[in-house]
C-alpha cells in the first residue's frame, strides 16, 4: 500500500469519526479527556523512553539547544501536559452556543456553533502539541489528523497511541485522534490536498513550514505566524521593570514564537539602560546584535545587519536598536513586525495607549513579557496555535476558534413572496 492509500484510509476514518463527534455530548467528551490525562501519567515511562530516543537523535543531528529543549520531555513536563487537558475539561463546550432571534414574519433563526469537522495539524519538534491539539479538537467536536516532525516522531507515536486508546475506551469514535506515523515530505504534501476528507489545516512551526503549507495547500489553512516580537523601552520606562520584562521575554524559553527578538530603546535612556540589560544578557550568554549607537555603548555587541531586524532567531540572540522617539519605534515595528506579540515598557499612560492603539498585532502588552501570548496563560487550557492572520481567528486559538457557524431556521409553512 502506497502513501496515498495510507492517507486516504486515515482521512476516511477521521471523516467518519467527525460525523459522530459532532453530536457527542459534553459529558462523554469530558470523560474521555480525563481518561487521556490519566493515561499520560500511567504511561510516563514509555513516553520518556521514546523521548530519550528523539533527543539523542536531535543531538546527533546538531540541532540548536533551544530546539532540543522544546523537544525534551520530563516527568514534570508530562504532568503539565496532563493538567492542561484537565483545564480543557473545565472550560465551556463551545458546540451549540449561539443566539436566537425572531423575525417580524414569525420566522425563528438560531445562530449556533458547530465543529469544523476534520482538523489536520502539521507541526514540528514539540511533543506537547500532539496532546494539546487532540484535546482541543475532541472537546470542540472535531476529529484530528496529526503530522508531527521527524524530530519528535518516537515521542509522538507513543503519545498519540496512549491518548487515542484512552479516548476510544471512553466512548469516542475510532479515528477521532490519528497520527501519521511517517514523516516523509510526500505525506505532508498529500495531506494538504485532501479536501474530500479534511476541512482545515493548521501549520505550527517555523517560517519555512508555515510558508510551505500556505503555498501548497488546497485545503483551507488557518495560518499561525512566526514571531519577530519587539519590546520598546520608552523615555518614561521604569528601569527595573524594563530589565526584568526584557530579560524574561528573551531568555525564559528562547526557542518559541512568543520570545523576544528585537529590543528598541529610546535614546534618552539608552546610556543608562543598555549597560543594565547588557550585563544580564552577557552573563546569560545572549549575543547582542546592535545598531551603531548600541555598539558605542556596548562594545561587545556585534553589528546588526538589515536581515537581523526581520529574523526570528529562536535562540539566545537579540537585535537591539536605539530610536529617537516613540514614532521611530512604531515605524520600526510596523516595518518588521510579524504581527505576533509586541510590548512597551513605560510609566507614561499616553505613550502606552498610543502603543496599544497603533500597533497591529495579535497581542499587545504594557510592562509585560511577550511570553504570555499562550493559550494556557490566557486561561484557555491549551492552544492549537497562535494565529497572526485576521480571518476567523487571531491570537492564541483554543476551543471557540475550532468551531464555525450553522444557522437553524424554524418556520411554519413560511414561503418567500
Amino acid at each position: 500500500m502506497d502513501f496515498a492509500e495510507d492517507l486516504i484510509m486515515i482521512g476516511q476514518r477521521a471523516k467518519n469519526a467527525a460525523r459522530k463527534l459532532a453530536f457527542t455530548g459534553t459529558e462523554t467528551k469530558n470523560k474521555a479527556l480525563l481518561a487521556m490525562a490519566q493515561a499520560l501519567l500511567d504511561n510516563e515511562d514509555a513516553i520518556l523512553e521514546a523521548n530519550v530516543l528523539d533527543v539523542a537523535a536531535a543531538e546527533k543531528k546538531g540541532l540548536k539547544k533551544s530546539l532540543i529543549n522544546r523537544l525534551r520531555l520530563s516527568s514534570a513536563g508530562i504532568s503539565d501536559i496532563s493538567n492542561a487537558i484537565k483545564e480543557v475539561v473545565g472550560l465551556p463546550d463551545p458546540v451549540g452556543g449561539g443566539e436566537l432571534w425572531k423575525r417580524p414574519n414569525g420566522l425563528v433563526i438560531q445562530k449556533t456553533m458547530v465543529p469544523l469537522g476534520v482538523v489536520a495539524m502539521i507541526y514540528e519538534a514539540r511533543p506537547n502539541v500532539t496532546v494539546d491539539a487532540a484535546a482541543l479538537c475532541l472537546k470542540s467536536g472535531n476529529a484530528c489528523i496529526l503530522r508531527g516532525g521527524s524530530e519528535a516522531i518516537e515521542s509522538n507515536k507513543v503519545l498519540a497511541r496512549v491518548i487515542a486508546e484512552a479516548a476510544e475506551q471512553s466512548g469516542i469514535p475510532e479515528g477521532a485522534i490519528q497520527l501519521i506515523p511517517k514523516t516523509d515530505r510526500e505525506y505532508a504534501l498529500q495531506l494538504m490536498r485532501m479536501n474530500k476528507y479534511i476541512d482545515v489545516i493548521i501549520p505550527r512551526g517555523g517560517a519555512g513550514l508555515i510558508h510551505t503549507v500556505v503555498e501548497n495547500s488546497t485545503v483551507p489553512v488557518i495560518e499561525t505566524g512566526t514571531g519577530v516580537c519587539h519590546a520598546y523601552v520608552d523615555l518614561d520606562a521604569d528601569y527595573e521593570k524594563a530589565v526584568s520584562v526584557v530579560f524574561n521575554a528573551k531568555t525564559q524559553k528562547p526557542g518559541v514564537c512568543n520570545a523576544l527578538e528585537t529590543l528598541l530603546v529610546h535614546e534618552a535612556v539608552a546610556e543608562e539602560y543598555l549597560p543594565m540589560i547588557g550585563r544580564k544578557f552577557k552573563a546569560y550568554g545572549v549575543e547582542i546584535r546592535g545598531c551603531e549607537r548600541v555598539r558605542k555603548i556596548l562594545d561587545y555587541a556585534v553589528p546588526a545587519t538589515e536581515e537581523d531586524w526581520s529574523t526570528e532567531y529562536l535562540d539566545l540572540i537579540i537585535s537591539v536598536k536605539v530610536v529617537n522617539s516613540i514614532d521611530e519605534a512604531l515605524d520600526h515595528i510596523y516595518t518588521y513586525s510579524t504581527k505576533h506579540s509586541e510590548t512597551i515598557i513605560t510609566e507614561n499612560y499616553t505613550a502606552s495607549q498610543r502603543f496599544l492603539n497603533e500597533i497591529d498585532a495579535a497581542a499587545v502588552y504594557v510592562n509585560t513579557s511577550t511570553r504570555f501570548t499562550d493559550g494556557g496563560r490566557f486561561g484557555f487550557g491549551a492552544e492549537i496555535g497562535i494565529s497572526t492572520q485576521k480571518l476567523h481567528a487571531r491570537g492564541p486559538m483554543a476551543l471557540p476558534e475550532l468551531t464555525t457557524i450553522k444557522y437553524i431556521v424554524y418556520g411554519n409553512g413560511h414561503i418567500v413572496e
